[in-house]
């Protein structure tokens, strides 16, 4: 059962000092940077990487391991944990190549492919935490999660932000003239 007392540590290491702070948000941070761009791939090649998403759920699978490994070791369940996390991700891997099937390729674009796996890769980070008592690992699923509906909105009104983006240009460019009289 889940129990809130074995959550991890909120606060800054005792020592106080930043370069510990920051390494200990490294693999949460590492994530998140490895999650954005593989979208960020996707999006600007709308090519399905089967093999990146498969080898992010890998690198999830041993960071959330390394980071219960000390409290589940401490308890006994070290090896629970690990067995636990392998079968877990082996499970959101199996649910990805379904995504990847070429029958479901022949009805899905890479945009909706890329948002279907992102949710499967949130979800998955999400539970992690939960096995892991991780709320940073939680976190970092509720960001993705919350990713999927910011890039479907990006995605569809990228020619607004566009012409919005341009129309702010062009009154910089203007009001710039108009202060500076080139």
């Amino acid at each position: 059962m889940f129990d809130p007392d074995e959550l991890e540590s909120a606060r800054l290491p005792r020592s106080g000092n930043q370069r510990g702070f920051w390494l200990a948000e490294l693999p949460h941070l590492a994530i998140l940077a490895l999650t954005v761009a593989g979208v960020g791939y996707v999006s600007l090649t709308r090519q399905p990487i089967a093999f990146y998403w498969a080898a992010l759920a890998i690198i999830i699978c041993a960071i959330g391991i390394a980071i219960g490994w000390r409290r589940a070791r401490e308890s006994g369940r070290g090896w629970r944990l690990v067995w636990t996390q392998i079968l877990h991700w082996a499970a959101f891997l199996a649910a990805m190549s379904l995504v990847f099937l070429p029958s479901v390729q022949a009805i899905a674009n890479a945009d909706i492919t890329s948002l279907i796996v992102l949710i499967l890769v949130a979800l998955g980070t999400f539970v992690s935490g939960v096995h892991t008592a991780s709320w940073r690992m939680c976190a970092n699923g509720v960001v993705m999660a919350l990713a999927v509906p910011t890039i479907a909105w990006l995605d569809q009104s990228a020619l607004a932000i566009a012409l919005g983006a341009a129309l702010v240009v062009a009154i910089a460019g203007l009001v710039a003239l108009r202060v500076f009289r080139v």
